[in-house]
């Protein structure tokens, strides 16, 4: 039997002391006990044991350009600027530079405390435009460096269709991403075997309302719901003020309004962003049990804005955090940066704590692990995310003797892995499916990936 016993760990109910953790052959866990005696021949874990934190929105090729648009290209930079220029980048990815990439992208991400992912893939065509012999080749590249790192993956192939509202034709730099709906579901009949084989989970993200006219939305959420009812669908909302704008020109609805009248939200939807709602948006996308998609580092990177999380949870909404463009791959960061952004817009601190749970730091790893269990499509009916009775074994082991954590008490480790280390500094060890990932802080295989990064980042941004 494979077996870890925990000083401390992080349940679903809260902080549990002396706790023995089993799990089967499968990698799921068979059983949780508090309050237990070390068996002999079980690992001891040398921190506290927290739940793996789901990464719920990543677009991994954009990884390779984090850092380089970091300059004034227009008199006043944006979001669309910043587009522009991921366009360029983006018409240069190969399969073999895609692979690469990711696969550092997705070591990185384990040792920064993610677990799994959930990667909106956008970029389907070869550079010109044209469907490569084998149509699924990037989505199976991006398979592949999942299991080569290690880390669940939820794939999301994404459906995008024109550049704007009004079925407005794409834009020539679009041209990688184009498909029709009939060939997004032949795509996804095509992985379903591979994604199955590697016990990835298999989706849909209709990129944007800009970008799927109704008629396709329709259509594709119909197939998808065929071919596997559970299937999780991803979408990108209410970004950017633009789009909130264009939207109203083209319907006389924002965008949230629009999708709550037009499509069937429910559980199995992630509302990407969705900066900006009004208060009844924020009321109706609540209820519909979607889990929000927040991405605080790359909001901020971008200037999108805030969410209004204290409006959205006292309406019972659920949520979990993105890394998205990848500016900063971090979990911790990224609840350092949700929750000091909350500070900021209201001028109060320890915003997303809760009535029944003081700690910031632990409120926000329960949520967002939940959230992102649940938008990930990697949560076990009936049973609640993290270190629960069959779910995958994923964990996080923070390092007790971290000078930042040594003699704290179990809540306060967190927190200060959160607000007070240099966030991955203090994980020991990740472990995904019952296997050790990342041991004394760093993966197997981080060496020889950041070779591979480094080269083919240095090939894509060559210039011609």
């Amino acid at each position: 039997m494979n077996q870890i016993f925990a000083a401390d760990a992080l349940l679903p109910s809260g902080w549990a002391r002396d706790v023995l953790i089993a799990w089967d052959g499968a990698g799921r866990i068979t059983a949780v006990t508090p309050g237990a005696q070390r068996p002999e021949g079980a690992a001891m874990a040398v921190g506290p044991v927290i739940p793996g934190m789901p990464n719920l929105h990543s677009h991994a090729f954009q990884r390779a350009f984090a850092g380089l648009t970091e300059y004034r290209a227009e008199s006043q930079d944006s979001f669309w600027s910043w587009r522009n220029l991921m366009y360029r980048f983006a018409a240069r990815i190969t399969p073999e530079s895609l692979e690469a990439i990711a696969t550092w992208l997705y070591v990185e991400m384990l040792e920064a405390g993610y677990t799994s992912v959930c990667e909106f893939h956008y970029v389907h065509h070869d550079t010109d435009g044209r469907p490569y012999a084998d149509d699924a080749m990037l989505s199976l590249a991006l398979l592949r460096a999942a299991r080569t790192a290690g880390i669940g993956i939820t794939l999301l192939p994404v459906l995008y269709q024109t550049s704007g509202f009004g079925a407005k034709p794409p834009r020539a730099d679009q041209a990688r991403f184009i498909r029709s709906t009939d060939s997004m579901l032949s795509l996804l009949e095509r992985l379903a075997p591979a994604a199955q084989a590697q016990g990835a989970v298999l989706g849909l993200a209709p990129h944007s309302l800009r970008a799927v006219p109704p008629d396709s939305l329709t259509v594709a959420v119909q197939g998808l719901t065929a071919l596997n009812p559970q299937a999780p669908i991803h979408i990108h909302i209410a970004e950017q003020t633009q789009e909130v704008d264009d939207c109203i020109a083209w319907s006389g609805q924002r965008p949230v309004q629009w999708l709550l009248n037009h499509a069937p939200v429910d559980e199995r939807w992630c509302l990407v962003h969705a900066t900006h709602m009004t208060a009844d948006e924020y009321v109706g996308a609540a209820r519909t049990g979607a889990v929000a998609g927040i991405c605080p580092t790359t909001e901020a990177n971008l200037g999108d804005g805030i969410f209004d999380m204290p409006l959205w949870l006292q309406h019972g909404g659920r949520w979990g955090v993105g890394s998205d463009s990848h500016a900063c791959v971090n979990a911790a960061e990224e609840l350092l940066m949700l929750e000091y952004g909350q500070r900021l817009s209201r001028r109060q601190r320890n915003v997303l704590a809760s009535s029944g749970q003081p700690e910031v730091a632990t409120a926000m790893a329960l949520q967002a692990v939940q959230g992102g269990a649940q938008a990930s499509g990697r949560l076990v009916p009936g049973a609640a995310a993290g270190i629960a009775v069959g779910q995958s074994a994923d964990w996080v082991v923070l390092d007790a003797q971290h000078v930042a954590l040594r003699g704290l008490p179990a809540p306060a480790m967190l927190s200060a892995h959160v607000f007070a280390s240099h966030r991955t500094s203090a994980i020991d060890s990740v472990w995904v499916g019952g296997a050790s990932r990342v041991a004394q802080g760093r993966h197997a295989l981080h060496d020889s990936a950041a070779s591979a990064f480094a080269t083919a980042r240095a090939s894509t941004i060559a210039p011609d």
